[in-house]
């Protein structure tokens, strides 16, 4: 789940909630884990990517597993978890995050 809370805080700038949910602030609503499942769900997945796009990072599938986000790129067993990988990479990254998100 620390993979998934670091996207959720750093990338889409959730608050957490409690152990089971965060809380969306520029939309008011609160998400549960259920509702965010980026590793399993494409469709999740791929709202990281619309959203490090409008950060400016360029979205590019090398392979049916790897994805890359500029130049943090990652490998899954699927798209979903490729993506979520990536973007698990830069959330990480305190000096991608600080300057870019």
């Amino acid at each position: 789940m620390k993979k998934i809370d670091s996207i959720a805080r750093r990338i889409f700038g959730w608050k957490l909630n409690s152990a089971d949910k965060w809380f969306d602030v520029e939309k008011g609503v609160f998400i549960h884990d259920s509702d965010f499942q980026p590793d399993k769900n494409l469709d999740h997945a791929m709202l990281i990517v619309e959203r490090l796009e409008l950060f400016g990072f360029t979205y590019t599938k090398k392979d049916g597993s790897t994805v890359c986000f500029n130049d943090f790129c990652a490998k899954g067993d699927t798209l979903a978890e490729a993506i979520t990988n990536a973007a698990y990479l830069i959330a990480d990254n305190s000096s991608a995050a600080d300057e870019w998100l």
